[in-house]
C-alpha cells in the first residue's frame, strides 16, 4: 500500500530511540498517524512540529497497518508561531478539535480550512475570529451545525443578533427582545445577512467563543466523557492579554483614548 498526500502535523510522540509517531490531517486521506525513522532526531524535529504543512508518502504492507512516513516540507509556520504564546495554545487547540475526527476518515473542506486557519494566525484577534468559525464548522461536519440563516421563530433573514441555547437556531432582534436574558449573542462576524461578516469586537470574540463553546461542550465533547481542553482557555486568555497590551500600548502613545 502507497499514498502520496498534503497534511498538516498534528502531534508527534517519540517511539524507541530515533524515530517518532507522527500523526497528520492529511487532504484526501483525513486523520492518519505514520512512524517517521529518524524523526526524534535534530534535523527532523524542525520539520514536525504541530502546524507545520508537509508532503507526506505514506507506505504499509496492508491497509490496517500503522505504515512509515516520509516526509518532506512544504511550508514551516511552527517557528513563527512560538514567538506568541496565543499561536502556540491556538495550534494546540485547533489540533485537539482536528482529533474529534474519525481516523481515515476524508474531510476536505476541514483540511482547507485548518490550513487557511493557520495561514492568518498573524493577529491576534484575526486568529481569535477564525477559531471561533472554525469551531463552527467543526460543529456542522460532526452533524451538529447551527442554523445561523433564517430567525426560527419569524424566518427572517435580517437583524440576526440571537442564537437559541436550545435549538442552535437563529433569532431576529425583534423576536428574541423578550426573552434576550435566556438568548445567546450572534457576533457581528457570523452573521451571513447583516453586512457584517468581517467587523467584530472584542465583545464578538467573547460571544462567539462562549456560542460555539456551549454547543461542543453539549453535543460532541460530554457524549465522549470530554471537556474543553486547557489549550482553548489558555488561547482566550491569551488573546485577551495580547490585545489589552496592545490597546494600553497606543493610549500610551496618545493614538487611543478610553
Amino acid at each position: 500500500m502507497e499514498w502520496t498526500d498534503q497534511g498538516i502535523v498534528l502531534g508527534v510522540r517519540r517511539h524507541g530511540e530515533s524515530s517518532a509517531i507522527v500523526e497528520l490531517l492529511t487532504r484526501e486521506h483525513g486523520r492518519h498517524l505514520g512512524l517517521v525513522r529518524g524523526g526524534a532526531g535534530s534535523r527532523m524535529r524542525p520539520l514536525l512540529q504541530p502546524g507545520n504543512s508537509v508532503r507526506a508518502v505514506w507506505r504499509a504492507r496492508l491497509d490496517e497497518h500503522l505504515g512509515y512516513y516520509a516526509i518532506e516540507s512544504t511550508r514551516l509556520r511552527a517557528a513563527t508561531m512560538l514567538a506568541s504564546s496565543y499561536a502556540v495554545y491556538g495550534v494546540t487547540h485547533l489540533a485537539s478539535l482536528a482529533r474529534l475526527l474519525p481516523e481515515r476518515d476524508p474531510h476536505q473542506d476541514i483540511y482547507d480550512m485548518l490550513e487557511h486557519t493557520l495561514d492568518d494566525f498573524g493577529d491576534a484577534g484575526d486568529a481569535a475570529v477564525h477559531l471561533v468559525k472554525f469551531e463552527l464548522a467543526m460543529l456542522a461536519e460532526l452533524g451538529f451545525g447551527l442554523d445561523l440563516e433564517n430567525c426560527a421563530a419569524t424566518g427572517e433573514t435580517t437583524e440576526l443578533i440571537y442564537v437559541s441555547p436550545k435549538s442552535g437556531s437563529a433569532v431576529s432582534r425583534q423576536a428574541g427582545e423578550p426573552y434576550r436574558d435566556r438568548l445567546l449573542r450572534l457576533p457581528a462576524f457570523l452573521r451571513e445577512h447583516d453586512g457584517g461578516r468581517n467587523g467584530w469586537s472584542d465583545q464578538d470574540l467573547q460571544d462567539g467563543f462562549r456560542l460555539t463553546g456551549l454547543f461542543l461542550l453539549r453535543h460532541v465533547l460530554e457524549p465522549r466523557g470530554q471537556s474543553h481542553s486547557d489549550a482553548r482557555d489558555g488561547f482566550i486568555n491569551a488573546v485577551n492579554r495580547h490585545r489589552a497590551g496592545t490597546t494600553a500600548k497606543l493610549v500610551n502613545k496618545g493614538k487611543c483614548v478610553r
